[in-house]
């Protein structure tokens, strides 16, 4: 069986999407797009810019996202008004006219990639996926395992806490996406705080695995990212019973910008952790600035995963070739994650895929990698 660990269900992103409302949507989306991959043009001569003016500089919370009339357009773009200019971020593919994965849209894409099962992350970009992720594992589930979802800054109130019971008990879903991403309400604490040892608690209880997503905020630099990984080390070493899965793996731009990976020790040990299993992948953020067909990534992983690899924690590492789209070119390492384990899947079943998103200059598109 051939498992996408990494993959996404959301609903049409005109509307809320699970929020409260569609303007908290959007700003999830333009908090998201501040520092894009994806290319941002000004429409009306195609000029290609930087998005900047979607936030102040001196303000990286949601309270420094400016008023810029932003908006989901059509063809994947997301778009937005500046001193009287209009502007698009190319963020998902072209032929995406309406920005939306309904299950029979991914199941689609799954059975031409040859992919029998996909794990459904989550994040507030998508929207609050919790029941929609539910839907499409239910209505599925031979094809799809759902995470839950909260908002992770406010951990420790008792509602959130109360949706963590809904998802595991009444939704069925399987495991934990965890966004580190605090800028909605600030980033006085990390992710370790004692204030949200409850949370950990309880997801130790229902023995959920989790998929940590972690960010280089506040500062969107190395630093940062050094500082939250340390954050997230005390918390594998706090709850060792637990299992983590480090989404889309190590950030290429703050240990691989020369072209070979240079992890301090705290790092690497870090990510030597015995329960913690990475996604190593091809660098997604870097499919905007690398030249396609992307040479410079073609077994750029191969390093690192000698670093961290530990049989117990993970299947394997294979060289991996595209069987869809970019056949002939696209070229990943991959770390073989125990999803069919973390997911409780029947044991027999490998995790033998990931997903590669790739950019060409006029197309993007997501396909799944097979060992």
């Amino acid at each position: 069986m051939i498992i996408d660990c990494h993959a996404h269900v959301f609903e049409n992103w005109h509307g809320a999407c699970g929020h409260p409302s569609v303007d908290i949507h959007l700003k999830y989306i333009q908090k998201n797009l501040t520092r894009p991959a994806a290319r941002t043009f000004r429409l009306r001569d195609r000029k290609e810019v930087k998005p900047a003016m979607l936030f102040r500089a001196d303000d990286n919370t949601w309270a420094g996202l400016t008023d810029l009339d932003f908006r989901v357009g059509p063809y994947g773009r997301l778009e937005f008004t500046h001193d009287g200019e209009e502007y698009a971020i190319q963020y998902m593919p072209v032929g995406m006219q309406r920005i939306e994965s309904p299950p029979a849209f991914m199941i689609a894409q799954m059975t031409y990639a040859g992919v029998d099962h996909a794990i459904l992350q989550a994040g507030g970009t998508y929207g609050a996926m919790n029941d929609y992720n539910a839907f499409a594992q239910n209505q599925h589930p031979e094809r799809f395992t759902g995470l839950l979802h909260i908002d992770e800054a406010i951990a420790d109130r008792d509602d959130v806490l109360a949706q963590v019971d809904r998802a595991y008990r009444r939704l069925g879903l399987k495991g934990l996406y965890y966004s580190h991403d605090f800028s909605r309400h600030g980033y006085e604490r990390n992710l370790d705080h004692a204030a949200f040892a409850p949370l950990w608690d309880k997801v130790a209880a229902f023995a959920l695995p989790v998929f940590v997503e972690l960010s280089a905020t506040p500062h969107y630099d190395r630093a940062s990212y050094i500082t939250n990984l340390m954050a997230f080390d005390r918390l594998m070493a706090r709850y060792r019973m637990l299992r983590f899965v480090l989404v889309m793996g190590p950030p290429v731009a703050h240990f691989a910008r020369g072209g070979r990976w240079d992890f301090p020790p705290e790092v690497l040990s870090a990510y030597r952790r015995e329960n913690l299993l990475i996604e190593v992948m091809f660098p997604i953020t870097w499919g905007g600035v690398w030249d396609y067909p992307y040479a410079r990534g073609s077994g750029a992983d191969r390093p690192h995963a000698r670093a961290v690899r530990r049989s117990k924690a993970c299947l394997g590492i294979r060289h991996a070739k595209c069987r869809a789209l970019f056949a002939p070119i696209a070229r990943a390492w991959i770390m073989c994650a125990a999803i069919a384990r973390s997911s409780r899947l029947p044991r027999r079943t490998p995790c033998s895929a990931a997903t590669w998103r790739s950019c060409s200059d006029s197309i993007c598109d997501t396909v799944s990698l097979q060992l």
